[in-house]
């Protein structure tokens, strides 16, 4: 998931939310006195979350699962320009080192 796709998803969780609390934007109400209003987490955690699971589950896996061969999967061709997009493995490692 892309940062500009994260943004946008954190704005729509937001206006949800406000619109559930019956809390307009103008009446400029912290956002985190309404998730705690309603007991939610912010979107990005959850998704971390379910990216962390997801992972264990596929370590768990056998090594000869077609899932955990494609995990680990090397691509071997000329790179485009550019910086190269992250692996899953990465953005794992990331989010690990984070809620450490």
């Amino acid at each position: 998931m892309r940062k500009k796709n994260e943004v946008a998803l954190q704005w729509s969780e937001m206006r949800m939310v406000r619109w559930i609390c019956g809390v307009k934007l103008q009446d400029r109400v912290p956002s985190k006195g309404l998730r705690k209003r309603l007991g939610l987490d912010v979107i990005i955690s959850v998704l971390q979350r379910n990216r962390l699971r997801w992972h264990g589950h596929v370590l768990r896996n056998e090594d000869n699962d077609w899932v955990k061969k494609c995990m680990e999967y090397e691509v071997e061709d000329a790179r485009r320009r550019g910086r190269p997009k992250k692996t899953w493995s990465e953005i794992v490692k990331k989010i690990v080192r984070h809620i450490n």
